[in-house]
């Protein structure tokens, strides 16, 4: 097979040198400039992301209060400066969208399953660089549509990021509900596509590609985290897929797939035997392991972060294959656990709550042998492994609050709360956005052969990480005091009068932690070009990616590719005189490996 692989590579290279700058730079097939294709788009979709979030934290904590911000981005969805109540949920939409699909899916996976499964591997590129090409631009295609939805008349989409039906269903329902849920649909579609066709390509790649020697218990963790969301994602994605279409046509066809009977100002529409709940066991079938899909891949990146910057072996391995199994496994029967507040039968509740709670097992596993590897470590604390901590620490915290609400007796009376709220920002959005950015300082070097700036990396993750606790932490108590979710302000309920100040304190942390992600950006796309030379292996590491040059060149190896000779993670190994032994060192006399 390397043969294969090797003549393929040097026949490669004789046309690839008359490389221009669209072959380059744009309809690139490579799978290291696709990797900073979707990092960099990401990290744009992002900026958009954060922004809305200011906004709406800035309604929160100062409603009904005229602001030259509003005028200047909303136009006349905030006449006289002061946000339109419709348009908060349309912030709420977007916003919820952006962060979930095109920041957190594509950066973590689009772009390190894409930069690390060649490089790790021992593989020339991906099996297949031209439906690699094809699955970035459908991202980029669906991520325009997505930023074109927001300039519509009619207003965005507004019917929360879960688009329940009758909202997202009805195009007379609301302006939200016309050409800008249209939109939302088509860039969805086109969205599930891209990552349909990326994840045949990774699982086919780890599958086929591998280098001699590389069997599957001496992969490093995160190709294992990688090839297993890209089976959560070919297993789950399809079905919000149909839900989608399902939706479209019950907008334009006059089908009844998610209406049943509907009264508008008093008049009786034709729609009837549909049902909206229907709409919600699809969008959940997809929307938990998608919670997964997003977090597995962090979960991949952190372990390897952490066994490096520990100098020592990752404590586990086999436990930590068999936990992401289990919990991919798991998360596909666990979706009923949004839908307790939606009439379920309750035995059905208890069923849903069982394998709910279940999944907290194989967490924990992972979470005590992260602990475990940090044990008496040697530990090096560069940014990357600050963000791996500060993943562990926020995986942990919000986790803790899940095993509240996947019980249906507690999550009823706390689910439309600011508690789900803190919840799931903890555990899916700050922990995934910690192990993308703890990815992004340590393979930088591999992505751009420069460093990044260490001292800004510093002060980037203590403001981050401050104000992360800072803006989540006070939200499960305004929940627990029953301060509801998504209304645009809480002024008409006197009940609420004493949480204002709390929302103050959480939006002042909100644009504290936003602004610091300036100087973020400011290192990234500075250290692009005036950063230091990286070394080839920066961090000695163990794994094959650091064993490729510096300077990117298609085929990835020049000559042979490395053949592997022992697992990832051999670090401070008693008999070597470095405190790692690379997985192409062939094993000495009487040496055996760790894990076995």
């Amino acid at each position: 097979m390397s043969a294969h692989a090797d003549t393929h590579a040097h026949d490669d290279h004789g046309h690839h040198h008359k490389e221009t700058f669209v072959t380059k730079y744009i309809f690139s097939q490579d799978h290291k400039m696709i990797a900073k294709q979707y990092l960099i788009t990401g990290t744009i979709m992002g900026v958009i992301g954060v922004l809305m979030s200011m906004m709406m934290r800035i309604q929160l904590a100062w409603p009904e209060q005229p602001n030259v911000i509003f005028e200047a981005l909303l136009g006349k969805w905030a006449p006289d400066g002061v946000m339109d109540a419709e348009i908060y949920l349309a912030l709420v939409t977007i916003h919820g969208t952006i962060m979930v699909f095109f920041v957190l899916t594509a950066g973590l996976s689009g772009t390190f399953s894409n930069l690390l499964i060649p490089l790790q591997i021992g593989a020339r590129d991906m099996a297949s660089g031209f439906l690699n090409m094809v699955s970035y631009w459908l991202f980029f295609t669906s991520s325009l549509v997505m930023v074109i939805s927001l300039f519509v008349e009619t207003g965005p989409a507004a019917a929360g990021w879960t688009i329940y039906p009758p909202l997202s269903a009805l195009p007379m329902a609301q302006s939200g509900s016309g050409t800008g849920m249209t939109l939302w649909l088509v860039s969805m579609a086109i969205f599930i596509a891209s990552s349909l066709l990326g994840s045949l390509n990774y699982i086919v790649t780890v599958i086929n590609l591998r280098t001699k020697g590389m069997s599957m218990t001496r992969l490093p963790l995160t190709i294992w985290a990688f090839f297993i969301t890209a089976v959560i994602g070919v297993i789950s994605f399809p079905v919000l897929l149909s839900a989608a279409l399902l939706l479209i046509m019950d907008r334009s066809f006059g089908t009844s797939f998610f209406l049943s009977d509907i009264f508008i100002q008093g008049d009786v529409l034709h729609y009837q035997g549909g049902s909206p709940v229907l709409f919600e066991h699809l969008f959940w079938f997809l929307g938990h392991p998608e919670v997964y899909i997003v977090i597995l891949p962090a979960m991949g990146l952190v372990s390897e972060i952490m066994a490096s910057n520990s100098r020592k072996p990752i404590f586990g391995y086999r436990a930590m294959i068999a936990s992401i199994l289990a919990i991919a496994f798991l998360s596909t029967i666990v979706w009923g656990h949004h839908m307790f507040v939606s009439g379920m039968n309750p035995f059905l509740g208890s069923v849903f709550t069982f394998t709910t709670l279940l999944i907290a097992i194989p967490s924990a596993v992972k979470a005590f042998n992260w602990i475990t590897t940090l044990w008496k470590g040697n530990l090096q604390l560069n940014p990357a492994m600050l963000f791996s901590i500060g993943f562990v620490s926020t995986f942990i915290t919000g986790g803790l609050t899940g095993i509240i609400l996947g019980d249906s007796a507690l999550d009823i009376n706390v689910h439309d709360t600011y508690f789900v709220v803190a919840h799931f920002h903890l555990v899916m959005g700050i922990s995934a956005l910690y192990g993308m950015f703890a990815g992004i300082y340590h393979w930088y070097p591999k992505l751009f052969g420069r460093m990044l700036n260490k001292n800004l990396g510093y002060i980037h993750f203590w403001v981050t990480a401050v104000c992360a606790y800072g803006v989540f932490f006070p939200m499960h108590f305004i929940g627990m005091a029953g301060l509801p979710r998504r209304y645009y302000t809480n002024s008409n309920f006197p009940l609420f009068d004493d949480i204002a100040n709390v929302n103050v304190v959480i939006t002042t942390f909100a644009l504290i932690g936003g602004v610091v992600q300036i100087l973020y950006l400011w290192n990234f796309f500075g250290s692009i070009f005036y950063g230091k030379k990286a070394p080839q292996n920066p961090w000695k590491s163990t794994t094959l990616e650091w064993t490729a040059p510096v300077k990117h060149i298609h085929g990835n190896w020049p000559g042979e590719i490395p053949h592997v000779h022992r697992w990832a993670y051999d670090y401070s190994k008693p008999g070597h005189d470095e405190d790692f032994v690379p997985q192409n060192v062939p094993l000495k006399e009487g040496e055996e490996e760790l894990h076995h």
